[in-house]
């Protein structure tokens, strides 16, 4: 298994990546991951704090009560471009694996402090060696790679707003808003 951080959260054309850089050699592996996921884990990242627990403080929270610790959080394979992961959780001196989506297993990891591991395997087949950019060599020695920006939270509700408004979806549009609002009035009162 290889030890892996989350190193970026950006919109690509095709949707949310979450972006997993290897501890060891610098490799990353991009993982496409939902809106809802995808705020979850910038909304964490950036200590954004919100009024209720969202689903995955529930989960974290839930570990807790059951005095349950998650030891580390696995991507174990991919199939058809599909990863799989498993939640590694002890309770009572004993391990216990959990089948999980990357994008929940990551949210739960951050907010539980867990590491991250990927399957060799899985690093082999779908990591990539980061792009250099020669204008970011020549301003630090050779040594940069080609940064993509990450989103803020608000970033992310906007496109999830745009994209609720273009579909229809108009209650989600106002929750959408009001937590955009929520996160103004938040930033002006800090």
């Amino acid at each position: 298994m290889i030890p892996v951080s989350v190193d970026q959260l950006f919109l690509s054309n095709l949707g949310f990546v979450v972006l997993l850089k290897s501890t060891a050699d610098g490799r990353t592996l991009p993982i496409f991951i939902g809106a809802a996921e995808a705020q979850s884990i910038a909304l964490h990242v950036n200590e954004v704090k919100v009024p209720r627990p969202l689903t995955h403080d529930l989960l974290k929270n839930l570990l807790d009560f059951m005095e349950c610790r998650l030891h580390r959080v696995e991507i174990v394979r991919i199939e058809e471009g599909t990863f799989y992961a498993a939640l590694v959780l002890e309770r009572d001196a004993g391990e216990v694996r959990l089948d999980c989506r990357p994008s929940d297993a990551i949210s739960l990891a951050l907010r539980a402090g867990a590491p991250l591991f990927v399957d060799d395997a899985v690093m082999a087949e779908a990591g990539r060696v980061p792009e250099a950019t020669p204008d970011a060599q020549e301003q630090e020695g050779g040594s940069s790679h080609k940064i993509r920006p990450r989103l803020t939270p608000r970033e992310l509700l906007e496109v999830q707003l745009k994209k609720a408004i273009k579909s229809e979806r108009y209650e989600d549009a106002a929750r959408l808003r009001d937590e955009i609002k929520h996160l103004e009035d938040t930033h002006t009162t800090n």
